[in-house]
């Protein structure tokens, strides 16, 4: 019988692929590359980039080979340290189960632009006027952030209730 915790990663992942991937083929065959639509006047456009790097540009003026390598192999490993998280958890673990199956979508959805084209397509591209542009990203990036997010905000709470504990069994 399958797990709860293996259908909501199928789920979940499955929908941030198929969003990722959706609106990616669509700036990609309704865009010219750099094109840019104003969504919100000085504050959000759709713009159309090519990211040969990692988040944020990162390592996009390393060497191609070592770009290839890192890009391809990563994704991979990072899907299978999920896969064995995962298998660690209850199903009760929800949060963590939604927050990993997040991160999970966004690594495939990201890779399935690597191998298609070698490169990631982004378009959500946020700016304060012309004083500020962040860097241009996409849903899969998103999925990712809030999943890592989501991860550091529970170890937070899990660190504090332990904390709380210790000191509750020090002072008795």
């Amino acid at each position: 019988m399958i797990k709860n915790k293996y259908l909501i990663l199928a789920a979940v992942a499955g929908f941030i692929i198929a969003l990722d991937q959706w609106t990616k083929i669509y700036v990609h065959t309704n865009f010219t590359l750099g094109e840019s639509v104003r969504v919100i006047k000085d504050f959000f456009n759709l713009t159309y980039v090519r990211n040969t790097g990692a988040a944020f540009g990162m390592f996009r003026e390393a060497q191609e080979t070592f770009r290839t390598i890192f890009f391809l192999s990563i994704p991979p490993v990072a899907v299978i340290i999920i896969l064995f998280i995962l298998k660690g958890l209850t199903d009760k673990d929800r949060l963590q189960i939604v927050a990993l199956s997040s991160i999970f979508g966004g690594a495939l959805g990201n890779y399935i632009d690597r191998l298609r084209f070698g490169y990631v397509i982004d378009f959500l591209d946020f700016h304060y006027k012309t004083f500020y542009t962040y860097p241009a990203f996409n849903v899969a990036d998103s999925a990712i952030v809030g999943g890592v997010i989501v991860l550091m905000v529970i170890m937070f709470q899990q660190g504090r209730q332990e904390a709380k504990e210790k000191k509750a069994q020090s002072a008795t």
